[in-house]
């Protein structure tokens, strides 16, 4: 066999592994609520990011916050990607996490940015993160159980090979749907200037009091050991795009409040 195959082998099933555990919502599934949101900016928002971001695209970092989780300096941050919820509680009523949570990550970005004394990387890397919580607060299962984890030790079988419920989400659905990130944006559904001004109204606690009904849909859907695959799918691919199509609404909303 040419070497250069039986090396290339090994390093294709690493790189696989590592990034079906590495990212969240999707690669795709991130890029697209950024994408989404680049649409809804303001002129002077937009001017004001672009200064910051040197020229990248809401897209391009919007998973920056999941790629840092490789380094150990940024352990701290990981309380930031969910709230652990029980199915009848609200935010507002819930035991908080001591350590922070998704909404104590997408306040505290939000403060440094509007800050004029922040330095200019800090506000870099909170826009960075920013752009990325808001996306995961709109992913059901990161508002999930604290005794499974938001559905990780939910074990399923998504087409025959074993995963679990928040991977299911995270990625499985849109990655099974085989478009990529532009393409989802591009066909994200038309909405009027009313439906978006309706999208945006209230408050990140509002959003995830929302999202935490579908959470309590999805953990219902589905029971430890279930096979899913085309019937799922089909069931909840439209609730995904939902989702990150709101995501890239309100995230242009929070961004245009700070930047335009």
């Amino acid at each position: 066999m040419n070497l250069k195959l039986i090396l290339l082998i090994p390093f294709f099933l690493l790189t696989k592994s590592t990034h079906e555990k590495a990212f969240f919502w999707g690669q795709n599934g991130h890029r697209v609520t950024g994408k989404i949101a680049e649409n809804h900016l303001t002129k002077k928002a937009k001017k004001n990011i672009d200064k910051l971001l040197k020229g990248k695209s809401l897209a391009f970092v919007s998973t920056y916050a999941d790629e840092i989780k490789s380094d150990r300096k940024y352990n701290s941050y990981s309380v930031w990607h969910y709230v652990n919820m029980g199915l009848e509680e609200s935010y507002e009523a819930s035991e908080k996490n001591p350590e922070g949570d998704l909404v104590v990550g997408i306040d505290t970005c939000i403060k440094v940015l509007k800050n004029e004394q922040s330095l200019e990387e800090d506000k870099v890397f909170h826009l960075k993160m920013l752009i990325h919580l808001i996306g995961d607060l709109h992913q059901p299962m990161h508002i999930g159980r604290k005794e499974d984890k938001g559905g990780n030790d939910v074990q399923v079988q998504w087409f025959g090979q074993g995963t679990n419920l928040h991977s299911v989400w995270d990625t499985k659905i849109i990655e099974d749907f085989n478009m990529s990130y532009l393409e989802l944006a591009e066909n994200a559904d038309q909405l009027s200037k009313g439906q978006i001004e309706s999208l945006q109204k209230g408050s990140v606690d509002d959003w995830v009091n929302e999202v935490h009904k579908i959470t309590n849909d999805v953990y219902g859907s589905v029971k430890a050991g279930d096979k899913l695959s085309y019937r799922y799918s089909y069931l909840y691919l439209e609730t995904v795009r939902t989702q990150l199509q709101k995501g890239g609404v309100r995230l242009a909303k929070v961004l245009n409040d700070i930047f335009g």
